[in-house]
C-alpha cells in the first residue's frame, strides 16, 4: 500500500459494504502488518451461507473483491479470494474484578 492510503479500508470500503445491506452478511474485519518494505492487509468477511456470499461477490465469488479506490493505493493484491467454513468458535472469558 502506499504511503498516506491506509485507512481507505475502514473509511470507504466497510461503509460500501454494509451499505449493500446484504442479507447473511454477518461482518467484516480488516487485518494490518508490517512486512519489511511492505504493509500486508487481510480482509476477513462473515457471511451466513455461501449464497449470501455469491450475492455479495457473484456467481465467480472465488474473484477477489477489490474496489477501484482500494486497487488505486495497493501495489498488489490476490486475484482470486479464498472461503472457510467457521468448524468451531469460542469467545474469550472477560475478567471479573475481585
Amino acid at each position: 500500500m502506499r504511503s498516506g492510503q491506509r485507512d481507505i479500508g475502514k473509511e470507504e470500503i466497510f461503509v460500501g459494504i454494509q451499505n449493500r445491506h446484504i442479507p447473511g452478511f454477518k461482518n467484516i474485519q480488516l487485518l494490518r502488518r508490517e512486512a519489511g518494505e511492505e504493509v500486508e492487509f487481510v480482509t476477513i468477511m462473515r457471511f451466513e451461507t455461501l449464497d449470501a456470499v455469491r450475492e455479495f461477490a457473484g456467481e465467480d465469488y472465488e474473484a477477489a473483491f477489490v474496489p477501484d479506490k482500494a486497487r488505486a493505493v495497493l501495489a498488489h493484491f490476490d486475484e482470486r479470494s479464498q472461503h472457510y467454513e467457521v468448524r468451531a468458535e469460542r469467545r474469550g472469558r472477560a475478567k471479573t474484578e475481585q
